[in-house]
């Protein structure tokens, strides 16, 4: 079983910036990929950025070139460089971990973007 430490978030004003990041523990070996979804209130979540243990990306088409995911296979740990943040980008932020047999979600952590 693979179990997620999420850090980060807060709030932040417009136009700032944040860093979360998600570490995974547990059994993890071969192909798989980490990420980040979100979910603003009364919205369906969705994908911030994932990105494979090969290293490819793919972002949500709201945070393209404003977050930039990254990740550290030694520490199988994922960050998410959010700029240029938006009030828009207020949300619960989820961390996803997935194999070729499952996905695990982390606990979630606010991200509120306000002045």
């Amino acid at each position: 079983q693979v179990q997620l430490v999420e850090s980060g978030g807060g709030l932040v004003q417009p136009g700032g910036s944040l860093r979360l990041s998600c570490a995974a523990t547990g059994t993890i070996f071969g192909f798989n990929a980490m990420g980040w979804y979100r979910q603003a209130p009364g919205k369906q979540r969705e994908l911030v950025a994932a990105i494979t243990s090969g290293g490819s990306t793919n972002y949500g088409d709201s945070v393209k070139g404003r977050f930039t995911i990254s990740r550290d296979n030694a520490e199988n740990t994922v960050y998410l460089e959010m700029n240029s943040l938006k009030p828009e980008d207020t949300a619960v932020y989820y961390c996803i971990f997935s194999d070729t047999t499952a996905s695990t979600w982390g606990q979630g952590t606010q991200v509120t973007v306000s002045s």
